[in-house]
C-alpha cells in the first residue's frame, strides 16, 4: 500500500522513491503505523509473563519477533514500532545480562524489524521504541508519571539506552507512551542529542496526559524541537485519541501521530485486559481530517484491524 497523497485517502497509485526519510513521507501524505506487538506476539503462543515482557524475546526467541513485525508487513503497515519499549539496561540487569550483551539486544530491535521490513517490496521504515521510565518498573507506572525524579534523573535514565538505538541507525525514535512533560522534555533534550527525527506520543486520559497536565500544555513541549516530525498519542482509549488529534495539530502545526488501544484497559494489579473493543478503523478519515499522518493501533490491535486501516487508506 502506498501512503495517500490528500487529507482524504489516496489519490492513485504512486511510486515512492528509495530510501525517503520518514519526515518527507509525512509531508506526502498518511503512512500506516502497525499494531501492538505484544498482542501479535501472544497469537504466536509466546509467553509474555515475566517483567520484560516482549523485550524478553529480543534475546530468547528473535524469530519471534521478527514474525509479530512481518505479519503487520502484510497487513498493509509502512512503519514498524521495535520491540524495545520495556528494553532497558536495568531491566536486563536484573536478568542477568550484561551491559554489552543488552545493547546488542537494543541494537537488535532495530534488525528484527529492519529484515521483516525487507522483502515488503515497498519502503518500510523502523520506528525505535523508547519507553517510558515506567515501563522499566513493570507495575503500571506509565500509566500514573509522577515517578518523583526530576528532568534530569530521567535524562540520565533514557540517554544509554537512545545511544544504543541510535547506533543501530532506525529512521527514527519513537517516544511512546509518555505519561507527563516532565519526561516528554527529558526524552526531547536526550534526543536532540543524536540527530535522528523523532516522534512524541502522550498517553493521555481524557484531555490531559496520564499524570493530569492538559493536552495543549503537553504538546507545546514538542513545537520548538525541529527533531520532533509528529506529535500525538498512544496507549489510550479511541475516543481520547478522537479528541487529542486536533489539539496536536492545533498547538504544534506538526503532523499528528495517532495509535490508540483497542479501549480495552489494562489491569496492572491483575495483570491482564478488562473491558470492551471499540476500535473502529473507520475514525481514519475523522483522524486525517484533524491533521493525523501517522496512524495505527496499539495494544490489542492485531493485523487484521490494521488490514482495515490499509483498505480505508488505499480507497
Amino acid at each position: 500500500m502506498q501512503p495517500d497523497r490528500s487529507s482524504h485517502g489516496s489519490a492513485g497509485p504512486a511510486q515512492d522513491p528509495p530510501d525517503r526519510t520518514l519526515g518527507a513521507a509525512l509531508a506526502a501524505g498518511t503512512l500506516l503505523l502497525d499494531g501492538g506487538l505484544s498482542n501479535q506476539l501472544e497469537a504466536q503462543g509466546c509467553d509474555l509473563s515475566g517483567a520484560l515482557w516482549s523485550a524478553r524475546l529480543l534475546a530468547d526467541a528473535p524469530h519471534q519477533v521478527e514474525a509479530a513485525h512481518t505479519a503487520y508487513v502484510r497487513a498493509g503497515a509502512q512503519v514498524l514500532i521495535t520491540a524495545g519499549y520495556q528494553a532497558t539496561f536495568e531491566g536486563f540487569e536484573r536478568r542477568g545480562t550484561g551491559r554489552a550483551r543488552a545493547a546488542e539486544l537494543l541494537g537488535g530491535s532495530v534488525e528484527l524489524a529492519r529484515r521483516a521490513g525487507a522483502g515488503a517490496g515497498r519502503q518500510v521504515w523502523v520506528a525505535a521504541s523508547v519507553g517510558p521510565y515506567g515501563a522499566m518498573l513493570a507495575d503500571g507506572s506509565e500509566y500514573r508519571g509522577r515517578y518523583g525524579l526530576s528532568v534530569r534523573e530521567l535524562e540520565r535514565f533514557h540517554r544509554p539506552r537512545v545511544a544504543a538505538l541510535a547506533e543501530a541507525r532506525p529512521d527514527a525514535l519513537a517516544l511512546e507512551t509518555v505519561p507527563d512533560v516532565d519526561e516528554a522534555e527529558a526524552l526531547l533534550r536526550v534526543t536532540e542529542e543524536y540527530g535522528l527525527p523523532v516522534w512524541l506520543s502522550y498517553s493521555v486520559a481524557g484531555d490531559r496526559t496520564r499524570a493530569g497536565q492538559p493536552l495543549a500544555e503537553a504538546f507545546a513541549v514538542a513545537a520548538g524541537h525541529r527533531q520532533v516530525v509528529a506529535v500525538g498519542v498512544n496507549c489510550c482509549d479511541p475516543a481520547d485519541a478522537d479528541r487529542a488529534v486536533g489539539t496536536a495539530a492545533a498547538v504544534t502545526g506538526k503532523p499528528v501521530v495517532v495509535y490508540p488501544n483497542s479501549g480495552e484497559r489494562w489491569d496492572a494489579e491483575r495483570r491482564r485486559w478488562a473491558g470492551e473493543n471499540t476500535f473502529d478503523a473507520g475514525r481514519v478519515r475523522a483522524w486525517q481530517e484533524a491533521g493525523a499522518r501517522l496512524v495505527g493501533g496499539c495494544c490489542r490491535v492485531g493485523p487484521a484491524r490494521i488490514r482495515e486501516l490499509a483498505g480505508l487508506l488505499a480507497g
